[in-house]
């Protein structure tokens, strides 16, 4: 990683999750909650910079500087929010 700046990965996806990893300069990373998955609210305050959707749901074991971060696949996504209001109707 160069210098002090938060790297982000390209994009990879399964048949459900698209993912992206996140890697933090060593400062930030000291910040990191130890006990817990960040919110939304946690990663942003960090300096975090993704769109809307992302959900930090694992840390890298060997590596902590390392957040892993994933969001349902956008037609999956859209899918379930015609399926509700649908079932609003």
């Amino acid at each position: 990683m160069q210098g002090e700046e938060i790297h982000y990965s390209e994009r990879y996806e399964d048949a459900q999750f698209e993912y992206r990893h996140v890697m933090l300069p060593s400062a930030i990373s000291k910040l990191v909650p130890k006990n817990h998955m960040m919110t939304e609210t946690e990663w942003r305050n960090l300096s975090i910079q993704q769109s809307n959707g992302w959900v930090h749901y694992m840390t890298h074991n060997r590596e902590q500087h390392v957040l892993c971060f994933r969001r349902p696949k956008q037609k999956d996504a859209l899918r379930e929010i015609d399926s509700n209001l649908l079932s609003n109707n």
